[in-house]
């Protein structure tokens, strides 16, 4: 494919060569001889910086964002106003607009797009769809699984992902879609037949700044990016934020439906949730069904309805999406338990804001109070470095008035003092009266409160939920809260052979 084939339809302020090209690269040490090196400035590194070294590796054409790079003799070269639209626009073309092929179902909103994905999944597969899957925790292309090193990635990932999945036979994708990659047009050019926002809530305000910044970022999932807005646009009328989009996507999207608790066209009759799973009535803009998932906890009730409306709107039938529900046993990091024949529950959770931490304490003590017992809620968390320090002490309000006793620890440092971290979420944990210790090692805070659960408690660890790194000033460090506990429950003598995806 030529230079000039590839930039068919981007943006592009001037243009000189037209050379065969075998790949196209942003990142210059991944190019080979005949790529196409695209030259974008990005958060926080600017990529112009890499024109040399991608031309040494091979690279015999660049597209640059910077009208001051001058052209490099003997290479074709392009200026584009925007870096990363040009980039979906040429990956695109590259592979053949594979987003195009494909019916793409995204899901966007502070909490809950891990879960609603991997119940969207759930449900194609009984349906008898094949799907590829996007998010934070991991990727699914026609069953293979890679790490996830962003939520959602860049556009050249997308188009080889939607590629790959369309070789595989696949007709669907599920992604989580999120803010960072819509604030920055990652999914550019990239047609959603169905977009769902799961809700709202603090977070991501170091980079987003206000939570009217933030919601426009979400917003444009609905809006579309270099596309029509989604065909049909699911949003919960539960969240204040929902309802509002419910009312822009009515003047936008063909199809517009919402679930709430009771009301809108998805919501629920004689909820039952209890230690083995959750039960309730689904009423559906047809019919009603029932409906039963191991999953626990009011906020998996609206996940499980943002999931049945996006299945329904892809047409899959009742039945099948009450048996994909029913189907997913559990999703990983996601009130993960962590059995080894121990007297208490421990589960691995990845709350990682005041609201998460809410909702998984007061599941948490649904799950230790049922039939009468005195059960304690026993809390492990952090709050993350180089992020919003605002929400750190509403993180630490959050987890005392949950808790019964609570380790304040080490989650993600990066390149700030874990301690000053600390002292900053100390501030609103304080203000709660609840009995807590502060011990920065997170690997020896999980033993403490490892330590001073007795039967019938429950132990929470919460922040990395599925996360196998700790990440420091020193770089990233292997780290797994799963293995951690295990190690754990081990020198309190317990066996640990295996790892439970849910509670029983």
């Amino acid at each position: 494919m030529t230079f000039q084939h590839l930039l068919n339809g981007a943006e592009v302020l001037s243009v000189s060569g037209n050379p065969d090209i075998t790949g196209v690269e942003y990142d210059s040490r991944r190019v080979k001889p005949g790529s196409l090196f695209v030259a974008m400035r990005g958060e926080s590194s600017d990529g112009n910086r890499f024109i040399d070294a991608a031309i040494r590796a091979g690279a015999v054409a660049v597209v640059t964002d910077s009208p001051a790079e001058a052209p490099r003799e003997g290479v074709a070269w392009a200026v584009v106003p925007h870096g990363r639209r040009v980039l979906a626009r040429v990956s695109a073309n590259f592979y053949k607009r594979p987003a195009e092929r494909i019916a793409i179902t995204g899901i966007t909103g502070t909490n809950g797009k891990s879960t609603v994905a991997f119940l969207v999944e759930s449900i194609l597969a009984v349906a008898g769809r094949k799907s590829a899957l996007i998010g934070t925790i991991e990727y699914h292309v026609a069953g293979r699984v890679y790490p996830a090193p962003h939520t959602t990635p860049e556009a050249l990932e997308l188009a080889r992902l939607f590629s790959e999945a369309l070789g595989q036979g696949a007709t669907e994708a599920v992604m989580e879609v999120s803010s960072h990659a819509l604030a920055q047009q990652r999914t550019y050019g990239v047609p959603f037949d169905v977009a769902v926002f799961t809700n709202l809530t603090r977070d991501h305000l170091d980079y987003h700044k206000t939570m009217d910044e933030y919601f426009a970022a979400k917003r444009v999932l609905f809006e579309g990016c270099g596309t029509d807005p989604p065909r049909v646009a699911v949003t919960n009328l539960d969240d204040e934020h929902g309802a509002k989009l419910a009312e822009f996507s009515r003047k936008r999207s063909p199809v517009v439906l919402t679930y709430g608790w009771e009301r809108g066209e998805f919501h629920t009759e004689k909820v039952d949730i209890s230690p083995r799973g959750t039960r309730f009535d689904l009423i559906t803009p047809g019919e009603k069904i029932a409906v039963f998932s191991p999953l626990i906890g009011r906020v998996n009730v609206y996940n499980i309805l943002a999931a049945a409306a996006a299945c329904y709107a892809r047409g899959c039938e009742l039945r099948a999406i009450a048996r994909g529900v029913e189907s997913l046993a559990h999703v990983p990091g996601r009130f993960q338990r962590v059995d080894c024949g121990q007297p208490f529950t421990v589960v691995v959770d990845y709350a990682h804001t005041d609201d998460a931490l809410h909702n998984l304490t007061a599941l948490a003590r649904e799950f230790v109070s049922r039939g009468g017992a005195a059960g304690r809620v026993l809390t492990v968390f952090g709050c993350g470095g180089d992020r919003d320090r605002a929400k750190r002490p509403l993180m630490g309000g959050a987890a005392g008035r949950g808790s019964d006793f609570v380790v304040l620890t080490s989650d993600n440092p990066r390149s700030e003092d874990p301690l000053a971290i600390i002292n900053d979420a100390l501030v609103g944990l304080q203000k709660t009266g609840v009995r807590y210790s502060v011990e920065p090692d997170r690997r020896k805070a999980v033993a403490l409160a490892i330590g001073e659960a007795r039967p019938g408690d429950i132990v929470l660890l919460a922040g990395k939920g599925h996360e196998k790194v700790q990440v420091t000033g020193e770089g990233s460090l292997p780290f797994d809260d799963v293995e951690v506990v295990r190690e754990a429950l081990r020198a309190t003598g317990f066996e640990c052979e295996s790892v439970a995806g849910g509670p029983r």
